[in-house]
């Protein structure tokens, strides 16, 4: 299915569809990856254009789960990815529980648990490390899905023999119970784990961890809403705090949150000391009230300060308007609180006493500050008053740009000694030029280095992306691995249960000792036993499909007719006897006793008549 503008437009809608009948918010996921499960889902249905399957959505409720499903991929397995667990067992949590006093709580999060495979994999190492009393008193594991349907099956803790193949068989005796064809996770560590329903974007992450677990995950969604994830999860997180993703994650656009332990095996640490600013910002976004108290504050402080520069500055938004101006500002250029929120070219100050207007617009383009020295401002007294004013871009972590700072530095003190300063400096001049022409040099080399290194930067991130949607499909490739493997499992079974009601039948038929002939509503041959052989000379494979009324045998299977067709079209009843001469296979003259019954198909439909012959000698 190709896609246009409109399929775009219509896929959007149909995700806030999904938002707004069901709460699940997938605009954060890759747009690639969603497209690809949402098509194959519509392919099963018949359905090929997204506006049919919107309307299908609408009038079938029964499809979301069948959806969800096919979206989120619950592709996992015990101690999936044997080496990286092995080095959390061996080196990671060691080293963790070392660090924490013996009767402190130990607090784990398995984010995205689908089934809860890789949660019960580090109770099973955490019950090892601590031994079974330490690992009851103070272990607890919270796993997290959005999935309700994995969670279900998680919290059962059912596995199937294949599913426990990759756990050491000292851990599969200890830590589970054979129940017929399957085995079940004992009790004891079941209570350590924790599940429950958890967004990663909505909701508030958990916190106080010493460890978190998410493993190919992340690589679900885009960059922006990783970052978001990442700081919640930096939050989360203890001082000294592990986080362990998957084999298609590497964070390294994220060296300020977390920094690398082992980079092979996915495991990091928390960065001890993140931005305070930042801090608040994943609290608010968690909707902690002391943090939102606290922003509050903040920006209180920042008007509070503000207002004390001594210095003359405007501010003006990304919009034109003027949004605050510092006092010194509104005495010097007679600015009142009417004027604040006005459009900025329309006060005296924006071409009094310079033209800032063009200015503020080279700023907002090229995003880089600009200062004009020596601007001159005559007062009332016809005296001149100096100005170097500074325009600087004002711009968030994300480099948006809010708007622009103006400030008037009064430089009039110093413009007296300006032209001492000029003779000061051209016996310098000479040795200036030299040195801002090496200056120069070093400035080119190190952009270029900059430029390649940005280079480098963004190749890194595009084979991270490419990285990341082959792990995708590769995962889609194993769920539907796993289904075929169900399907023929199956269909294994059904062959199985043929072949025996067949044996079962033929085993029967075989020990008639009547002949036994089984034809359709068309009177062809559907069934021909040993005896029929014997009595009339001919096989099976020779008269199985034909006719009954077209075999030349001693049989005058004219006779046959009527009282076949009168059991088929109800006009006697569904048993009758009749004595037929004919001759058997050796040409002796016999009396064949036959009886005609009724065949009944699996829907009570007549599909036919059995007739029992039997030889009596004339």
């Amino acid at each position: 299915m190709t896609s246009s503008k409109g399929d775009e437009r219509i896929f959007d809608a149909l995700l806030d569809y999904l938002r707004r009948a069901r709460g699940f918010d997938f605009t954060g996921y890759k747009r690639s990856s969603l497209q690809r499960r949402v098509t194959k889902r519509m392919h099963s249905q018949q359905i090929y254009t997204y506006g049919d399957y919107l309307d299908y959505l609408e009038v079938h409720p029964e499809e979301f789960p069948e959806l969800f499903n096919t979206i989120l991929i619950n592709v996992t397995a015990l101690f999936r990815d044997m080496s990286a667990w092995e080095h959390l067992w061996q080196q990671v949590l060691p080293q963790l529980l070392e660090e924490k006093p013996p009767d402190e709580p130990i607090r784990a999060w398995s984010a995205g648990c689908a089934s809860g495979e890789e949660a019960y994999t580090l109770a099973m190492i955490l019950a090892d490390l601590l031994g079974p009393e330490q690992f009851r008193k103070r272990v607890k594991i919270y796993a997290t899905d959005v999935d309700n349907e994995a969670l279900a099956q998680a919290r059962q803790a059912i596995y199937s023999a294949r599913s426990l193949e990759p756990v050491p068989e000292a851990m599969r005796d200890r830590y589970f119970d054979s129940v017929g064809h399957n085995y079940v996770c004992r009790a004891d560590l079941r209570r350590a784990v924790i599940f429950g329903r958890h967004d990663l974007v909505q909701d508030a992450p958990i916190s106080r961890l010493d460890l978190l677990v998410c493993r190919n995950t992340l690589m679900y969604f885009n960059a922006e809403i990783q970052a978001r994830i990442l700081a919640r999860f930096h939050f989360a997180l203890k001082e000294g705090g592990a986080l362990f993703l998957g084999k298609a994650e590497m964070l390294l656009t994220h060296t300020h949150l977390f920094t690398p332990l082992n980079l092979q095996h996915r495991v990091f640490r928390k960065v001890p000391k993140v931005n305070f600013r930042d801090r608040l910002l994943v609290l608010a976004q968690s909707g902690d009230e002391e943090a939102e108290s606290s922003m509050n504050f903040h920006v209180r402080l920042r008007d509070a300060a503000l207002n004390a520069i001594p210095l003359a500055q405007l501010i003006v938004d990304h919009q034109g308007k003027l949004v605050m101006a510092s006092p010194p500002a509104r005495t010097m250029f007679g600015i009142n609180s009417q004027e604040v929120g006005r459009p900025f070219q329309d006060l005296e100050v924006s071409y009094r006493p310079l033209e800032l207007r063009s200015p503020i617009e080279q700023v907002c383009r090229d995003r880089h500050s600009l200062i004009i020295a020596d601007v001159v401002r005559i007062l009332l007294d016809r005296e001149a008053q100096y100005f170097d004013v500074h325009i600087t871009p004002l711009q968030d972590d994300n480099t948006d740009l809010l708007g622009v700072s103006i400030t008037f530095t009064d430089v009039t003190r110093y413009h007296s000694l300006q032209s001492e300063l000029n003779r000061s400096s051209q016996e310098l001049e000479t040795a200036n030029e030299e040195l801002q022409s090496s200056n120069e040099e070093l400035e080119t080399t190190n952009e270029e280095l900059q430029s390649t290194n940005e280079e480098l930067e963004t190749t890194n991130e595009e084979l991270q992306s490419t990285n990341e949607e082959l792990e995708t499909m590769n995962e889609e490739l194993q769920s539907t691995n796993e289904e075929l493997q169900t399907i023929n499992d199956e269909l294994r079974v059904r062959t199985g249960d043929l072949d025996q009601a067949n044996a079962f039948l033929h085993s029967i038929l075989t020990s008639l000792q009547k002949a036994v002939i089984v034809v359709n509503q068309q009177f062809n041959i559907l069934g021909w036993n040993t005896e029929a052989e014997n009595l009339w000379g001919l096989r099976a494979a020779e008269v199985e499909g034909r006719s009954l009324l077209s075999l030349d045998i001693g049989l005058p299977v004219g006779e046959l007719h009527d009282p076949i067709r009168q059991i088929l079209l109800h006009q006697t009843d569904s048993l009758q006897e009749i004595s037929i001469a004919a001759r058997n296979r050796r040409g002796q003259s016999i009396q064949c006793q036959t009886s005609l019954s009724l065949l009944i198909g699996p829907e009570g439909d007549r599909e036919g008549v059995i007739l029992l012959m039997e030889e009596v000698e004339t």
